[in-house]
């Protein structure tokens, strides 16, 4: 048989995914496996948005829309973005997509020709690499250290770029590390995309999730020059529970909305109409609930953080935004642990899994090879029972 497709044969799978995938498993086996790893949160989608999907239901909302989204969802979206982050956009220049990963792969496939650099700032999301090399594009990363907070300075991407570069993905707050760029600091970066003439797809998911009142900053807002060469991406999967309905969003400049709007038409088509008539009611209708989840999440972190930095041989430093921790297990390499030689991440990971039942994600996958992400979208219960896992799992 001929071989099969070089750039689909070189994706790997998501680590997130699979860790996820076998903490699954191994609970409907009967075992009690505490679960840190997918970015999911555990509330249920609010019923007001429920009710609106039953109703379109109801309605016989169940046919095709546009491939690029409803009207009615466009203009939510406009007017979302219009009050939380003071951005104007006219409904033609918003693409509907089925989930905001989504949204990434469309943004590259309408910027990226084969051999075009992406420039990736580490820690990274996991599927950014992959998406960057699904489309033919070359993957450039840029190391944030813990010690910068995990953010790359406007230095260290103007010394990254090439005549080959096209894009930087830039996500803010950031997954894996709930770091947040400031202000200033999304201005310096803004100045060098602007001047070096490159792209930014800015991926805001979790804009609605900040804590310790520090308030969104969205890239596009930082002037008219930076808000042409701006995809920006979010979506209701985070800040609305509603990861299953699979609803993302992207605004950016008519030329490229339309070039994403022919993507669509010729791969997916539409998004789910009744999502999208839920996701209509989530971004028109009230926002208390998203503010009583991130007061939850806030809660979460806070007992999260001092935890871990209470346990002797790991830390992390304090998130400001998503629901993510970065743990540092650097001091944990070398060691044997229930009979485990700790090498990697992924071997701190696996050993936790099996010996302490407890599922975190390696970051090796994530740029970072010397940490673990925990996700505290879960209840306090069981991050309470994952905490004292692992100080006994550290005993050895």
């Amino acid at each position: 048989m001929k071989e099969l497709a070089q750039i689909a044969s070189a994706v790997q799978a998501s680590s997130t995914m699979a860790i996820d995938a076998l903490a699954k498993q191994m609970k409907a086996e009967g075992v009690d496996v505490v679960g840190f790893g997918a970015g999911e949160p555990d509330f249920n989608t609010p019923d007001h948005i429920k009710a609106a999907a039953v109703q379109a239901i109801d309605d016989n909302v169940t046919r095709y829309t546009p491939a690029s989204g409803t009207v009615a969802l466009k203009q939510a979206v406009c007017q979302r973005m219009k009050e939380d982050c003071g951005l104007d956009y006219k409904p033609s220049q918003v693409v509907v997509t089925s989930g905001a990963k989504h949204c990434v792969y469309i943004a590259l496939r309408a910027l990226v020709d084969p051999g075009d650099e992406v420039i990736l700032p580490a820690p990274f999301w996991v599927s950014y690499l992959e998406l960057i090399k699904m489309v033919g594009g070359v993957p450039v990363v840029v190391t944030a250290q813990e010690s910068a907070g995990f953010k790359m300075t406007a230095e260290q991407l103007a010394a990254a770029i090439t005549p080959r570069t096209k894009a930087l993905i830039l996500n803010n707050p950031s997954n894996p590390t709930g770091m947040v760029y400031s202000q200033e600091e999304l201005a310096a970066i803004a100045r060098v995309c602007v001047e070096r003439d490159i792209y930014v797809i800015s991926d805001e998911i979790y804009y609605g999730l900040l804590y310790d009142g520090v308030k969104s900053v969205s890239f596009a807002s930082l002037g008219e020059d930076v808000k042409e060469r701006t995809i920006l991406i979010n979506g209701v999967s985070k800040s609305y529970a509603m990861t299953g309905w699979r609803i993302g969003y992207l605004l950016s400049n008519e030329k490229i909305a339309k070039v994403m709007g022919n993507f669509l038409s010729h791969s997916t088509g539409s998004p789910s109409s009744v999502s999208q008539a839920a996701s209509v009611a989530a971004l028109n209708g009230p926002q208390d609930c998203v503010e009583e989840m991130r007061r939850a999440f806030e809660e979460r972190r806070n007992y999260i953080v001092s935890r871990v930095n209470a346990i002797d041989g790991v830390s992390c430093i304090k998130p400001q935004g998503a629901f993510y921790i970065m743990m540092n297990m650097e001091k944990q390499l070398g060691r044997t642990l229930h009979g485990e030689l700790i090498k990697t991440g992924d071997d701190f990971s696996a050993a936790l899994l099996k010996h302490g039942l407890v599922a975190t994600v390696p970051c090796s996958g994530f740029g970072a090879p010397s940490f673990v992400r925990w996700s505290y979208a879960t209840n306090m219960e069981n991050i309470k029972k994952g905490m004292d896992r692992l100080e006994e799992f550290l005993k050895g």
